[in-house]
């Protein structure tokens, strides 16, 4: 693998190709075909085999799993907690996450800074209210604030994964920020 510039500020190292797993190795060849990079949170939990599994499998479930929301609104969320968060690494990645699934840079910039001042649908709005009360104030929610997401449209099982993806993003947010983790540089200039 080369070797990024800069991944983190701990001293835990980025292992070479040939210090991975057989199967991390064919996981990261696959990372370069489909999105010609290794994003650097996978480089990071590579010093440690499990935890780079357990990392992969839930961002998988969560994010590309089965699901009555789109991706994109998955990636939307993403961003709006990691705007609460001002969580660098993932704004840069989601937010060209939401360019490039919404083929609209102005809307992944928007959201990047403020959701609100987005032109969204009702219920995405209504969406992102719940994950950034759910990022703010957790100790506030209450049934009227998953009504509100019932008379939008979402059923209980979109409520669990509204509330999966955004509880998610408030981990990763943690750690990036904790160890200064830093964006791929493709990240940046993607779907503009």
């Amino acid at each position: 693998m080369s070797q990024p510039d800069y991944v983190h500020a701990l001293d835990v190292p980025v292992p070479s190709d040939a210090e991975l797993p057989e199967r991390t190795r064919k996981y990261f060849e696959i990372c370069r075909e489909k999105l010609g990079m290794v994003p650097n949170v996978l480089a990071t939990y590579s010093f440690d085999a499990a935890k780079l599994d357990a990392f992969t499998a839930m961002y998988n479930d969560l994010m590309l799993g089965e699901s009555g929301l789109t991706k994109l609104e998955r990636e939307m969320i993403a961003v709006a907690v990691s705007s609460v968060n001002k969580c660098f690494y993932c704004l840069t990645a989601h937010g060209a996450a939401v360019r490039q699934l919404s083929g609209d840079p102005a809307l992944g910039e928007l959201m990047v800074m403020n959701y609100r001042a987005a032109d969204l649908p009702p219920k995405q709005k209504a969406m992102l209210d719940f994950a950034t009360k759910l990022t703010e104030t957790p100790q506030k929610m209450e049934d009227s604030d998953r009504q509100a997401l019932r008379d939008a449209g979402f059923t209980d099982r979109d409520i669990w994964d509204i509330s999966a993806t955004a509880a998610f993003y408030n981990m990763t947010n943690r750690m990036a920020s904790a160890i200064d983790m830093m964006p791929n540089r493709e990240y940046h200039a993607q779907a503009r």
